[in-house]
């Protein structure tokens, strides 16, 4: 399995692969710059075995754990190579990353969705998408 690497480090280098510990703004960059590659192995290796995954408002998650993101992934933004995301604003409190971000390519103008990952042991273990209102 591939390791989430650090951005600027190439992923698919064996060196690369050697465990690190990311901080919360790395595993948002590095999970952001594979998405955008459609790297569905390198962004699925930024999220913890047990991820879970909230499309709010909801009282519970979407998705749960990581083979249900990655089939999730493969099957929605990762089958369409057009869509891509830009990070608007991103802010980071301890373990959270909170970035606004506009997904370009799903229609004439983009889409704008703010999205919270909390991090644990080197990981991203938990999303949160709210969309604009």
């Amino acid at each position: 399995m591939r390791h989430c690497a650090r951005p600027g480090i190439d992923a698919h280098n064996t060196d690369s692969k050697i465990r690190m510990s990311h901080t919360p703004t790395e595993l948002a960059q590095a999970q952001l710059l594979a998405y955008n590659a459609k790297d569905l192995e390198a962004f699925v290796a930024c999220y913890s075995e047990d991820v879970k995954v909230w499309r709010m408002p909801a009282d519970a998650p979407s998705l749960v754990g990581r083979e249900a993101f990655r089939d999730s992934y493969r099957k929605g933004p990762f089958a369409q190579p057009q869509v891509q995301a830009e990070v608007a604003q991103r802010i980071v409190m301890g373990n959270t990353v909170i970035d606004h971000e506009l997904v370009h390519g799903r229609g004439d103008s983009p889409q704008q969705v703010a999205v919270v990952y909390r991090c644990r042991d080197g990981l991203i273990a938990e999303v949160y998408f709210f969309g604009a209102d």
